[in-house]
């Protein structure tokens, strides 16, 4: 079954969206945006160093993606607004990763593929990665659940429970670069965030309960996946872009509805 090419795609499609959509919710809840973005543009770098020394990409990336999470911690509060720092960290990395790629001429690179995802190339390697990075992801988030919603909704409150906000930053940090590095694959370093926040957003007018936001965040980005996976076969689009089309088209619908329900009960 894994030697059809589209069969691969929608299970790496899958895997990634529900590493994602759990983790967007925090991204969302903290909001934590432009963080993730930072964070997906310098694993282009991870990329640049992990074909230059012949490494696999996945630890490339996510080794990137950490010692970006790592800088902007260390750098925070030292003068420069946290929007700033992010900036220029972010695209210092992404343009440090494109020079590297260009000085790689023994490599063969489409860097298109790193850039807006490749999901119709994944093979089984790639599937290997995506969902053992999926399944670590997951655990992490289900292991911590408890601890980083209270740290999100106040770290005082944390504090006095004994839980410490600088140790549950590190997980979510964490949980991210791996996000990051398995989601290359699928639709690119400049769409990692769009996957992230999304769906998150558009199951936030749907749920009562942080638990059930997640649950349809994760139901959200799977149908956008294999949707978008289709809609790419059929029209011959980028399939990246594409299942970022289908996401945003859920959202505005979910925008909708949730206007609509809202003028209702007004009237």
């Amino acid at each position: 079954m894994l030697d059809d090419f589209m069969t691969r795609a929608l299970l790496a499609g899958i895997g990634t969206a529900l590493a994602a959509a759990p983790l967007g919710c925090f991204v969302v809840w903290r909001r934590m945006a432009y963080f993730g973005d930072a964070t997906a543009h310098a694993a282009i770098l991870g990329v640049a160093l992990s074909l230059a020394l012949s490494l696999p990409i996945f630890a490339g990336a996510m080794a990137i993606a950490l010692l970006m999470a790592t800088m902007v911690t260390l750098l925070s509060g030292r003068g420069y607004a946290m929007d700033t720092l992010l900036g220029v960290l972010a695209h210092s990395a992404l343009a440090v990763g494109l020079v590297t790629v260009s000085f790689l001429t023994t490599v063969r690179i489409d860097i298109m593929a790193y850039l807006f995802g490749d999901i119709l190339a994944v093979g089984r390697d790639d599937l290997a990665v995506i969902w053992g990075g999926a399944a670590l992801v997951l655990a992490l988030v289900a292991w911590r659940w408890s601890a980083l919603l209270t740290t999100t909704l106040n770290p005082d409150l944390a504090r006095a429970a004994g839980i410490d906000p600088k140790r549950e930053q590190l997980v979510l940090t964490l949980a991210l670069a791996i996000v990051v590095a398995v989601a290359i694959k699928v639709v690119g370093v400049l769409l990692i965030t769009a996957l992230l926040i999304i769906p998150a957003a558009t199951a936030r007018p749907f749920a009562r309960t942080p638990e059930a936001m997640a649950v349809i965040a994760s139901g959200v980005a799977t149908v956008s996946a294999g949707a978008g996976l289709h809609a790419s076969y059929a029209f011959d689009t980028p399939t990246g872009p594409t299942i970022v089309c289908v996401i945003a088209v859920l959202f505005c619908c979910s925008t909708a509805v949730s206007g609509i329900r809202r003028l209702a009960l007004r009237g």
